[in-house]
């Protein structure tokens, strides 16, 4: 035996590498196409669809109505205010587009996409797909301000008086629940849910008080604010309600990781570094304002801040970073969709818009809370 063998070297030739079968696929490695993941494929679907919507119904609203004007003469008009071209139209097609169906188009707009944010933040704040603002009682503390105005003949801001009213009743119902609530430097969601409901109920109770000493007039007004409706849309309402959705619209995106570590629990947000008290205060606050600021103006919109979110969660998954900005969309086209509905479905009458959104909107939520149902077969 040789010192190789036994050393336990090698005694034989090493056994060649097979050669490969051209038959078969090469295992080489060789450069890949780059794919889109699919939920980043399907979030800018939902986002293109939304997007490419949106300006098509505001073309379809400004046009329809009982004064016709075709889409061709509102863009050409639209360019021609701009500069960029175009045409302008007779005198009373002018006034009707730029003095009637425009502001009222932009305020859709605007109201839809503040509630619909303010939706896809409420749900997750308390982290439940149920949960809208008027569950801390903005819509409720707004309905208390609008109707106090009203009742009480208050003047003191000229036409602005109910609007700022039902504002700044949006504003001061919610800092008076997330104070109620707050204990030991600490805000829990069940009790800040538990305060907003004894306050709506609270608000409900003096609603009816200011209608029971309310004349005719009164209540007439009264009525048509709380049904909620854009008819009395104008640019001087828009310029009002423009900075608060802004601003809202524009901070909301920058929580949307926040909200996702959130998504996981208070404790585990904690431990990654989320302050969840001031997180919380931060997005009611926001969810204040938008709401408030959208309330205001239109009057109480119902199902447009629960439905919107939830739809787009369910099609998209719960990440904030499309939820978000997505509900905004949402919220504009559903509202817009929603606003011309209201306009031409009983025409030359108009539906509130408030009916007509609870109307649809809650029959399709009860259906969605069917489907989730049969789907986790529970709740538990």
């Amino acid at each position: 035996m040789t010192a190789l063998q036994k050393t336990g070297g090698p005694t034989a030739e090493p056994t060649p590498e097979p050669e490969p079968d051209p038959a078969l696929p090469s295992r080489s490695p060789t450069p890949q196409r780059r794919q889109v993941p699919r939920g980043r494929a399907r979030s800018l679907l939902l986002a293109s669809v939304l997007v490419g919507a949106l300006p098509a119904l505001a073309l379809l609203s400004a046009g329809i109505g009982a004064y016709e004007i075709p889409i061709g003469d509102v863009l050409g008009s639209v360019q021609h205010r701009l500069g960029l071209g175009g045409q302008a139209l007779d005198r009373t097609a002018e006034s009707v587009l730029w003095n009637i169906r425009l502001p009222r188009v932009v305020l859709a707009v605007l109201v839809g996409a503040s509630l619909g944010c303010a939706g896809a933040l409420m749900q997750g704040v308390f982290g439940n797909p149920l949960a809208e603002p008027g569950v801390i009682g903005i819509s409720s503390g707004a309905a208390v301000g609008a109707v106090g105005a009203i009742v009480l003949g208050l003047a003191f801001a000229g036409t602005w008086t109910v609007t700022v009213c039902a504002f700044a009743g949006g504003l001061v119902t919610v800092v008076l629940v997330y104070a109620m609530s707050r204990s030991g430097g600490r805000t829990e969601v069940v009790t800040l849910i538990l305060t907003g409901i004894a306050v709506t109920a609270f608000a409900g109770a003096l609603i009816g008080l200011f209608v029971f000493f309310a004349d005719t007039a009164q209540i007439s007004q009264i009525t048509f604010w709380q049904l909620g409706s854009l008819a009395q849309a104008t640019w001087p309402k828009v310029l009002a309600v423009l900075p608060c959705a802004a601003l809202g619209l524009l901070l909301a995106p920058l929580f949307a990781r926040r909200l996702d570590l959130l998504a996981l629990g208070e404790r585990p947000a904690r431990h990654l570094g989320v302050d969840v008290e001031r997180l919380r205060a931060a997005l009611i606050l926001l969810v204040a304002l938008l709401t408030a600021a959208a309330v205001a103006v239109s009057g109480i919109v119902t199902f447009v801040g629960l439905v919107v979110p939830h739809v787009l969660r369910m099609a998209n998954g719960p990440g904030h970073r499309f939820l978000v900005p997505g509900s905004a969309l949402g919220g504009a086209v559903a509202l817009t969709a929603g606003d011309l509905a209201a306009r031409t479905l009983a025409a030359p009458a108009e539906l509130p818009l408030g009916v007509l959104t609870a109307l649809v909107g809650s029959p399709f939520f009860f259906w969605l809370l069917r489907r989730t149902r049969r789907k986790q077969g529970g709740w538990a």
